[in-house]
């Protein structure tokens, strides 16, 4: 009986371990990701017109990414800090952005913006 108990505990521990092994981890959004998803954005940041689809998907992305209030935090601090970074980009085109590809953003793509009101 004895053996057998421990036979069904080992296979449950390993059962639990195999599981937690195909359960994914959550990683949370980067500021790499936020610059490689608006690079494609630049052209339009800088000269207006239409953006490229691939800006508009980069810009989707983002907001499809920004799953929690830490990740949407991090997406703003990090478009506030890549449009002070690169020269040229002009801050009516970067807040008329998400518009411009049909995308809803809870807040104004600008260096005012306060990321830490974000929820």
């Amino acid at each position: 009986m004895a053996v057998m108990l421990m036979k069904v505990s080992c296979a449950v521990f390993l059962l639990v371990v195999y599981m937690g092994l195909l359960t994914p981890e959550v990683e949370a959004v980067t500021c790499g990701q936020v610059v490689g998803s608006v690079a494609p954005c630049l052209g339009y940041l800088r000269n207006g017109g239409a953006p490229p689809q691939r800006c508009c998907n980069g810009v989707r992305g983002l907001r499809n990414a920004a799953r929690t209030t830490g990740d949407r935090k991090t997406i703003c601090n990090c478009l506030k800090s890549a449009s002070s970074s690169y020269r040229g980009v002009s801050g009516n085109y970067a807040a008329s952005l998400p518009g411009k590809c049909g995308v809803n953003l809870p807040y104004k793509i600008s260096p005012s913006t306060d990321c830490n009101r974000i929820q």
